[in-house]
């Protein structure tokens, strides 16, 4: 029985794998920190506590709010798409309304591994970013990845940028206050 679970969960396509993987987290708050970025742009990121809370799961999207001291306006959307995988950036105001970035994000392209997804930025985002005047965000690349089993880790990548956040997995933590807009079951396909 045992060598038949292990062989299932081998022939899963590694999409799957790192979705699962992420599940199994569903219900946890994490405590995270900048180790990789530019001491002037992430200022206010390395200066705060950071804490992400996996605070809805299904079996198709995992909702990940993400706190930066007192600013809950983030949740990042994970979710499983028929090409394999996909991350949005929900973006609110403290009010609970959209914020005029938000919903940014990226498909996957390739199967990529049990441990490592990346989201280049799709045509939305690209259109997103160049009507709000931020055209070197159209090269952004996102990536979630899971180096070790204690580990999850966030990264933007681009010319000239790089910005990395680690959450350690190993310690769950008090989950903080419900994101803004939560009230509003997140209409995340607006």
């Amino acid at each position: 029985m045992l060598a038949l679970a292990a062989c299932t969960t081998a022939d899963e396509p590694p999409q799957d794998q790192f979705f699962d993987s992420l599940l199994a987290h569903c219900g946890n708050a994490y405590a995270g920190e900048v180790t990789e970025g530019d001491e002037e742009l992430d200022a206010k990121w390395i200066a705060s506590d950071i804490v992400i809370e996996l605070r809805e799961c299904s079996e198709e999207r995992i909702r990940i709010p993400l706190h930066v001291g007192e600013d809950r306006s983030r949740t990042w959307v994970l979710t499983r798409t028929q090409n394999g995988l996909e991350l949005k950036h929900d973006h609110r105001e403290e009010d609970g309304s959209h914020d005029p970035l938000t919903m940014y994000g990226g498909e996957t392209f390739s199967p990529g591994t049990a441990s490592s997804q990346s989201f280049p930025a799709d045509e939305y985002s690209k259109q997103l970013f160049a009507e709000l005047g931020s055209t070197a965000s159209i090269r952004n690349t996102w990536w979630l990845e899971l180096p070790d089993e204690n580990t999850l880790r966030y990264r933007l990548v681009r010319d000239g940028r790089e910005f990395q956040v680690d959450v350690d997995l190993s310690q769950p933590v008090e989950a903080p206050p419900a994101p803004w807009g939560w009230q509003d079951n997140y209409d995340y396909r607006q």
